[in-house]
């Protein structure tokens, strides 16, 4: 906050592109939202843990290398445990259904993630959230203004839970981490996310995951471990 307000000190171009991005942030979050609604907590969280490997795909051509053994490896492991962690391949199965949104939502995300490292150079971290999110509010507002009404207040509660705590400041101190570290490195850490989701879904809910699906999970986190543990040791460009 030391910066001043997160709308000031920024050129129209360059919160232009932050709103840009803001928008495509939005198509994320539906696409997540959408992955826990049709397969639920674990499988919609391992679909979206999957995003490192498509920072790898995005990362080959801006860092114009061959991709190494490695990177194959990290990627084949991604699918080995993707296809571990689909119960079954029918498009009318919520899992699959679900594991599909996740995998979307990952990929997007790992667009936003590269260019918020692009973007990261022209705005703080505090400014880069406040425009995005002004891209989303300008995007989704129009469709869910008038829901927003009837809401009680225990649902703008738990919302205004979910979307200060949980969302924006969680984004805001990912974008922070971008500024110092990879992309590819700050992916370990958000990809730790379906243990924490697996681990309440268990304790709060009942739900504990498969054999198969423990060996998926395992096999996704594993990669992307390995992937920033490859990326760390590599020089920097």
């Amino acid at each position: 906050m030391s910066g001043g307000a997160p709308w000031r000190g920024l050129s129209a171009a360059s919160s232009a592109r932050l709103i840009v991005a803001g928008v495509l942030l939005a198509v994320h979050w539906l696409a997540f939202f959408l992955a826990i609604k049709a397969g639920g907590g674990a499988v919609g969280t391992l679909g979206f843990a999957c995003f490192p490997a498509f920072v790898i795909l995005l990362e080959w051509p801006l860092r114009r290398e061959r991709p190494t053994l490695g990177d194959a490896g990290v990627i084949a492991l991604v699918c080995i445990g993707l296809a571990l962690v689909t119960p079954a391949f029918d498009w009318q199965a919520g899992a699959t259904l679900g594991l599909a949104w996740g995998v979307l939502s990952g990929a997007i995300y790992a667009v936003i993630a590269l260019s918020n490292r692009v973007l990261g150079a022209q705005a703080s971290p505090l400014q880069a959230s406040w425009w995005q999110c002004v891209g989303i509010l300008i995007v989704l507002g129009p469709f869910a203004w008038r829901e927003s009404l009837t809401l009680p207040a225990a649902q703008w509660g738990w919302l205004a839970c979910l979307g200060v705590l949980c969302t924006a400041l969680a984004y805001t101190l990912f974008i922070h981490a971008l500024r110092t570290v990879k992309a590819s490195q700050a992916a370990v850490v958000i990809a730790l996310e379906p243990v924490y989701a697996i681990a309440f879904a268990w304790v709060l809910f009942g739900t504990s995951p498969t054999l198969k699906m423990a060996i998926g999970g395992v096999c996704i986190v594993g990669a992307v471990a390995w992937s920033g543990s490859m990326r760390s040791r590599r020089p920097a460009h």
